[in-house]
């Protein structure tokens, strides 16, 4: 086995790689492209409130407006986004029907940016939460989520959508199972081509509150049944093995900036690895920019190439239009 030779000084002066911004960017290891950001979007009803007060620059787009923005998105150099409704609460039961409507917010955007932004690739989150009146990800007895009965939803989710043209699809719910059922189910609906992209890694963390308020979540208690302890290093590492094994063809692991120790451990098992910059992170930058406690561009960037170092191929963010503007301009 090869070893790593690292010279004394003075024959090794490491300063002499960062004497000037041309030297520095000669030898810069790490870089975040356009196309390594995928950015997510929330839909709402025409008449809903588009913006939300816990995500400053962030809104709700109606599905008419939604070519506009993905064009826009597109033009960056952004190849992927990933679509949350904000379901409206007269819609929202406890069996989460609204999820199965092909007609329903999200079928709608899907259908209308495929048609606009073709090849643009839509991702879709796979969870009941939406649509659930107790915002719970899954079927709620006696105080407890259903796991199976759960999946079962979940694939019919996921097969309403699919059907409505989304390119891959995004399982966040974490019930035991459901990657393979999804994917036996895709394999069987003749759909073997749909990207299933699962986020293997989702923390129960107190980072997800601005997203929460902008898909109008009325959560009832917490998710700790279901989502991961943020204490668990072996736990986390068996669950991204798990659904690499039932037919995951990406990990997503989030949230970003408090887990670049599972993004590099996770390299081990050779499958893509996404991590999510979460609304709290996000909603943190920009609060403290506001401040001016903070360079919101320089940290956006720094926070994103810290995630890429780690070991993360593709980064969700809700900066991605931000950031890609950033790399246009100093390309």
């Amino acid at each position: 086995m090869s070893k790593k030779i690292v010279a004394p000084y003075p024959n090794l002066r490491l300063r002499r790689l960062r004497q000037s911004s041309s030297v520095r960017e000669l030898f810069q290891e790490t870089h975040v492209h356009p196309h390594d950001l995928i950015y997510p979007i929330f839909i709402r009803e025409s008449d809903d409130e588009p913006y939300i007060s816990t995500m400053p620059g962030i809104q709700r787009y109606a599905v008419d407006a939604l070519p506009k923005e993905v064009e826009a998105a597109y033009s960056l150099g952004i190849r992927a986004i990933l679509l949350f409704p904000k379901t409206p609460n007269s819609l929202k039961t406890d069996d989460a029907k609204e999820a199965f409507n092909p007609k329903n917010l999200i079928c709608q955007a899907i259908r209308k940016i495929k048609a606009s932004v073709p090849d643009m690739l839509v991702l879709t989150d796979v969870a009941l939460d939406p649509y659930t009146s107790h915002g719970h990800d899954g079927f709620v007895k006696n105080g407890k989520i259903e796991n199976d009965r759960t999946i079962e939803a979940l694939v019919k989710q996921v097969l309403n959508q699919v059907e409505a043209g989304a390119d891959g699809i995004c399982p966040s719910d974490l019930m035991d199972g459901r990657i393979q059922a999804i994917r036996q189910t895709l394999e069987a609906k003749n759909h073997p081509d749909v990207l299933l992209i699962s986020y293997a890694i989702k923390y129960a963390s107190v980072l997800y509150g601005p997203f929460r308020t902008g898909v109008g979540a009325n959560l009832q208690g917490d998710k700790k049944t279901y989502q991961i302890n943020p204490a668990n290093v072996n736990e986390s590492l068996r669950s991204i093995q798990q659904n690499i094994m039932e037919g995951a063809d990406a990990i997503i692991i989030k949230p970003g900036i408090t887990s670049l120790d599972i993004i590099a451990k996770a390299q081990d098992f050779g499958a893509p690895i996404w991590a999510y910059q979460v609304s709290g992170e996000y909603a943190m930058i920009k609060y403290a920019a506001q401040h001016n406690a903070l360079d919101e561009e320089k940290t956006f960037y720094e926070m994103l190439l810290s995630l890429k170092r780690a070991g993360a191929g593709k980064i969700i963010t809700y900066a991605a239009k931000e950031i890609a503007q950033r790399l246009h301009s100093s390309s």
